[in-house]
């Protein structure tokens, strides 16, 4: 049994736009615009950009460049998904409202109607003794809802970089009945060569899902200093697309077939819990 609705398609392409941020807010903008539009050309039906991708990411620079949404930010998103025809996931842009300042993805139908916001919900505050700290709540306020959208090939879920760690976020898109999550982020010199693919194959394996992460590309001149290596792991936790640490566009196809054949040859998902979880839980 297919886990996609009849008559949906089961193949498209993914495209994730590694961009190299600059400080200049026009030029990140413009510069999306052509990366997307190249992306198209090449047959991408989804397109994602990086967390913070219009200004650097850090926590002098959310104040500095917050937007509400709608804005000039998302405006120009509208406009390249729906002059490219694509569904474009928009990174995240720091968003203020009502004095509040927040991690927001937002994404674009091919019409360039927005279908959904997102803000972050883990926000990264994390102390590693002698190589980071850093604290995104000194100016972030966290989300506190889940986002889902409908495309034709499938439905697709939404975090924000330390979201990842979650395993309990990416069960609850899979139980909604998401087959690709989409992860926008920007992990360090420090978390990115230990933890990055780690993460994004585990949360594949765990849901049997496809999931897509999409970071900056490096700038060694940033204070904060991004991982990059923008990734695509298929359900069966395989690497099958991957960048360096460049600005550049990395291309998979998402096969949706091949996941439901994995769920049905180990069918976690299908399986009852063991009566030993619910025993454990009256117990607790």
């Amino acid at each position: 049994m297919s886990d996609n609705m009849p008559g949906a398609m089961t193949k498209f392409r993914l495209a994730l736009v590694q961009l190299m941020v600059s400080p200049l807010k026009a030029n990140n903008l413009s510069r999306v615009g052509q990366f997307v539009k190249e992306a198209a050309v090449k047959g991408a039906k989804v397109v994602a950009l990086p967390e913070c991708f219009n200004s650097p990411y850090g926590t002098k620079n959310f104040p500095e460049n917050a937007e509400r949404i709608p804005g000039e930010s998302t405006q120009i998103l509208s406009d390249v998904a729906k002059e490219c025809n694509v569904y474009l996931i928009g990174g995240s842009i720091p968003e203020e409202e009502n004095g509040k300042l927040y991690n927001t993805s937002t994404v674009f139908a091919p019409n360039g109607s927005m279908l959904m916001k997102y803000r972050k919900i883990h926000l990264f505050d994390i102390h590693v003794p002698g190589k980071i700290h850093f604290q995104e709540s000194e100016t972030l306020s966290p989300g506190d809802s889940l986002c889902t959208f409908d495309t034709p090939y499938c439905k697709m879920g939404i975090g924000i970089c330390y979201d990842m760690r979650f395993a309990e976020l990416a069960q609850l898109y899979t139980k909604k009945g998401c087959q690709l999550l989409v992860y926008p982020g920007a992990f360090n010199m420090t978390t990115g060569p230990a933890h990055w693919e780690l993460l994004q194959r585990a949360r594949a394996v765990d849901n049997q899902v496809y999931v897509a992460s999409v970071s900056p590309a490096r700038s060694e001149k940033s204070s904060y200093v991004a991982w990059g290596h923008s990734t695509v792991v298929n359900p069966w936790g395989e690497v099958i697309a991957k960048a360096g640490s460049e600005e550049t566009i990395v291309y998979a196809d998402i096969d949706l077939k091949y996941l439901s054949d994995i769920r049905q040859q180990i069918p976690i998902l299908m399986q009852k819990r063991h009566d030993l979880y619910s025993v454990q839980e009256m117990k607790d």
